[in-house]
């Protein structure tokens, strides 16, 4: 099954609608008229009354938050074939209790898309998404210091949004996290100027299959990023709180295939995480360099279920680890799982608790970069835990 491409069909679908679990030979179906039709007929529930809330960070920090909007002027934008590349990065970061105020989810504009390109605005109002909880301050005052930095990078088709619960718990274990929506690669994103922009990477790849374009051209972005956060000219205001030495990326779906791309042509990435996403651009026959990398897949993402990993396993030559989680999907390492069980809308094809997705994917990437970016022995990463049994290690 291709990972990124079964995200591009089913987005939302999959998770907020109680519907069986795309694969790659089923996906255009998801953006059909019958599936459609399920959704604006989804019964109601009384849990979709509730204000909507991401599970409580877990580190000791309160997160603060700032979004930034980049121009790379030396790029001509990949999809739109005129101007330049454009990218929006929310970055969070430790910072003091008392400062700041509460931070947006999402635009509204931004939900009412995403929401009606499924024709799920019926179901879910997009206010209600949007108004969705976080635990994040923008503006706050940042607590002084210097700290590793993660670059997160979303799903095709979804919004850098869609990492939030994630991005807020490693900020407050002590990480600068910056997650970035990639021009036209979804639906919908908030730019300045009040645009939303369409997901026109979607039209170009629908048909033609070359994802490797979006992959390539995500690692060009994230050079970019890092550039822009720790030049001799930052463009963050609190750019002194990134140690430059200290710097990994994760990714969900085409974002976790992106990551190995960026290391691919980028020192500066330390380490890497893929949740569940196709390596479509290869890892080069020379390797990564040493440098650590974990694959952490759906209940489906076992050897000899996903080609690419397959294939570039092997080629991975730092220390490594591939896990998957029984009873998960392809969404379950982003906020969806937790927003669909509050709605009363599970996916019954992944039937792992949302909280628990949360938990779950926090506890391991967290671990991760503790060991690769801090130097912290994490024993969860040796094997198999009686606290964590839903975790499968096929490859140490």
């Amino acid at each position: 099954m291709t990972r990124m491409r079964t995200a591009a069909a089913a987005t939302l679908l999959a998770l907020l609608l109680p519907l069986p679990a795309l694969t790659a030979t089923s996906a255009a179906a998801a953006g059909s008229g019958t599936t459609a039709s399920a959704a604006r007929t989804a019964p109601a529930d009384p849990g979709r009354t509730a204000a909507l809330q991401l599970p409580r960070p877990t580190g000791r920090f309160p997160v603060g938050q700032d979004t930034l909007h980049l121009v790379d002027r030396s790029r001509t934008d990949p999809w739109a074939g005129t101007g330049p590349r454009e990218l929006m990065v929310t970055l969070r970061y430790p910072a003091l209790a008392g400062t700041g105020r509460p931070a947006a989810y999402v635009d509204l504009e931004e939900a009412r898309q995403l929401l009606a390109s499924r024709d799920l605005d019926k179901v879910v109002p997009p206010e209600k998404y949007a108004g969705t909880r976080t635990h994040s301050r923008a503006g706050a005052e940042p607590r002084t210091g210097r700290h590793p930095l993660v670059v997160l990078s979303p799903g095709f088709t979804v919004p850098r949004s869609t990492l939030t619960a994630l991005a807020e718990d490693l900020a407050s274990r002590g990480y600068v996290v910056a997650a970035v929506d990639h021009a036209y690669e979804s639906v919908g994103a908030a730019f300045p100027g009040g645009r939303n922009l369409p997901c026109l990477a979607c039209d170009q790849t629908g048909e033609s299959g070359e994802y490797r374009k979006v992959s390539d051209g995500r690692a060009k972005d994230v050079s970019f990023l890092l550039d822009r956060l720790t030049g001799s000219r930052p463009a963050w205001r609190h750019a002194p709180l990134i140690d430059r030495k200290r710097i990994a990326m994760a990714g969900h779906s085409i974002g976790g295939a992106s990551t190995a791309a960026t290391m691919a042509v980028d020192r500066r990435v330390k380490a890497g995480v893929n949740l569940d996403g196709s390596f479509m651009t290869p890892v080069p026959a020379t390797g990564l360099g040493d440098r650590p990398f974990m694959i952490v897949g759906a209940a489906n993402g076992k050897p000899g279920e996903e080609a690419s990993w397959d294939r570039d396993w092997p080629l991975l030559d730092g220390w490594k680890r591939w896990i998957t989680f029984a009873d998960s999907g392809h969404f379950t390492f982003t906020d969806f799982p937790a927003l669909a069980d509050q709605l009363g809308l599970p996916d019954p094809e992944a039937p792992l608790a949302g909280d628990r997705s949360v938990q779950l994917t926090r506890r391991y990437v967290a671990a991760f970069f503790d060991r690769h970016l801090k130097g912290v022995s994490r024993p969860v990463l040796n094997g198999p835990t009686p606290q964590n049994p839903e975790v499968t290690f096929h490859h140490r």
